[in-house]
């Protein structure tokens, strides 16, 4: 009896928790198009952007594909503080306000990063298995971030 009292509390806590939800990272914009978007400012090739879309944008980035989890709490609140973390540290929707030593940081960091095979977080690979980076697609983007911060040095 005690058992049953028990699972029914935790279901009602549960199903009660179903309707405090964070708010979505989502951009009425297009991805790619904001005049600070890094692939705006330090233009990419096809095959990068493809690489930012895939594995980096849902977590640096005003443009975040939700999957059918982020409906669910606790989950949601999870995916919601990954995102906020992420964007703090880097977001790619706004790289083009950020100062030119700070995108010089970023740039050097986002490729010490994928070699490193630090970046994507494991834990977003075990759900979004496409997102894994092969050696040629973490050495297309670095050139591409190279080839971003040779311009910053330019100017």
């Amino acid at each position: 009896m005690v058992k049953a009292k028990i699972v029914v509390g935790l279901a009602l806590i549960f199903g009660a928790l179903q309707f405090v939800r964070p708010a979505k990272n989502i951009s009425s914009s297009p991805l790619f198009t904001g005049k600070a978007d890094i692939t705006v400012v330090y233009p990419a090739s096809p095959d990068v952007r493809k690489i930012l879309a895939e594995s980096c944008y849902d977590c640096h980035s005003n443009h975040t594909r939700y999957p059918w989890y982020a409906e669910v709490q606790p989950a949601a609140w999870w995916l919601a503080s990954h995102v906020s973390g992420g964007k703090k540290n880097l977001n790619f929707s706004e790289f083009g306000s950020y100062s030119p030593k700070r995108q010089m940081n970023k740039l050097e960091a986002i490729c010490d990063e994928v070699r490193d095979d630090t970046m994507p977080l494991k834990s977003y690979l075990w759900v979004h298995r496409s997102a894994r980076l092969s050696p040629a697609q973490a050495n297309a983007l670095c050139r591409w971030a190279e080839g971003a911060e040779d311009q910053i040095a330019a100017k």
